[in-house]
């Protein structure tokens, strides 16, 4: 069993962290020493490596949440973490499509700025103000 702080310190994730984690239900609650002190075993480490690696790949706490209740859940298959995978995936490709969409648009910007000027002559302002 270990405390909060050895928890943190093996997984990397701040003691703020892993109690946020708990209030949402990420995490089950841990048992308490009669001192009150919160006890964890080996499993929260997995388990936090689980919710690491899919923050990094962009899901979100709530789709986390879903990910792992499907994990436990009697009659769940791959297809139904997939579709949650390809949504996410989908939500990616949007957000790359605006990305994009953004950077051409100020790269026009940045060309047309000579960098020189009264502030009132920028058009990279004067862009901003219009659209």
């Amino acid at each position: 069993m270990y405390s909060i702080g050895q928890i943190a310190k093996k997984s990397g994730i701040s003691v703020d962290t892993i109690r946020y984690y708990e209030k949402e239900g990420l995490l089950e609650k841990p048992q308490r020493k009669d001192s009150g002190y919160r006890q964890y075993n080996d499993d929260v480490i997995e388990r936090l490596s689980f919710i690491y690696q899919a923050k990094s790949l962009g899901f979100t706490l709530t789709q986390i949440n879903e990910l792992l209740s499907l994990e436990v859940k009697k009659g769940t298959t791959s297809k139904d973490i997939k579709n949650i995978a390809q949504s996410k995936l989908k939500d990616i490709e949007e957000k790359i499509k605006m990305l994009k969409k953004m950077q051409k648009i100020l790269k026009e910007l940045v060309t047309q700025c000579s960098g020189k000027g009264p502030v009132e002559q920028c058009p990279i302002l004067n862009a901003i103000k219009n659209k």
